[in-house]
């Protein structure tokens, strides 16, 4: 690929992963080598096998709580998982790598920020990079190339209906 771009993927509503997701299958498709990262997840997402399937190369399992539920240690703990997470997407130069939930792994302090911003500003020249999450930072913002806000109207969610196995995980 001659240049690769920033793609960031935001907001409340659905659709954020699920875009990743479509990056990801559109660059295998084409034959490009592809990391795709989760964060703040528990690694129980049903997206990860079918991703595998298509060759893309799957790093998730940095936690099983939300952060307003853990413990000091339990935060340090994760912030660790979070880290090697990104050591671990990084040790290959792929063509397109996905950091899925990024963005708000580094406002909740379980991911380094500075780290990941410094990544947005020297990734190599041919990657595309995709970073999504619910709340960014204007740097990331700045960062970006695309930006796709998603908004939430309305969600089974609202009504009580809890996450859905192929849906919404």
């Amino acid at each position: 690929m001659e240049r690769g771009y920033i793609q960031v993927y935001y907001g409340d509503g659905k659709g954020k992963t699920t875009a990743a997701v479509g990056q990801a299958v559109r660059a295998a498709g084409a034959g490009m080598s592809v990391c795709f990262a989760q964060f703040l997840k528990s690694g129980a997402s049903c997206e990860l096998e079918g991703l595998r399937s298509l060759g893309i190369r799957m790093i998730s399992g940095a936690q099983c709580k939300f952060a307003f539920q853990m413990t000091e240690e339990e935060k340090a703990e994760a912030r660790r998982r979070n880290e090697a997470i990104l050591d671990e997407a990084l040790i290959l130069e792929d063509d397109m790598l996905v950091l899925d939930e990024a963005m708000d792994a580094c406002r909740l302090g379980l991911l380094d920020r500075n780290r990941v911003l410094a990544l947005l500003r020297e990734k190599p020249q041919g990657m595309e990079l995709v970073i999504t999450g619910h709340e960014p930072d204007q740097e990331f913002l700045d960062a970006a190339d695309y930006i796709t806000e998603t908004v939430c109207r309305k969600h089974p969610y609202q009504e009580g209906v809890c996450a859905r196995k192929g849906i919404e995980y």
